[in-house]
């Protein structure tokens, strides 16, 4: 008796470049074991795979996820800044330039002239 197999997709993107590599794997395979299988790491060796998060169509799932046919498997890089950060760095900026208003933080109210 075999046991069934079904195809999934393997995708990692660096910012200039992306691979999407299709494997077929036995019902009952995870996600991690799927990435391991894929062998994706001999493509990029700095790649750790202990500390990537991982997601099935754009959300975000543990390792130990069962995958199920047609799924797509995506490694995610970590962040490089905290987009919350960034925002609160952007609005002070805005501010001190005069492009917000000081106090509420939206467009500053256009002076009349009279």
């Amino acid at each position: 008796m075999s046991a069934e197999v079904i195809s999934v997709e393997v995708a990692y993107a660096l910012p200039h470049s992306q691979t999407l590599l299709e494997i077929v794997v036995h019902q009952g395979t995870t996600v991690e074991q799927a990435v391991v299988l894929s062998n994706i790491t001999s493509s990029y060796p700095e790649l750790d795979l202990s500390n990537v998060k991982y997601g099935i169509w754009s959300r975000v799932v543990k390792p130990n996820t069962v995958l199920k046919d047609g799924d797509r498997v995506e490694i995610y890089r970590p962040l490089i800044a905290d987009p919350k950060e960034v925002r609160k760095r952007r609005a002070e900026k805005a501010k001190e330039e005069g492009r917000a208003d000081k106090v509420t933080g939206g467009r500053p109210s256009k002076l009349r002239a009279e």
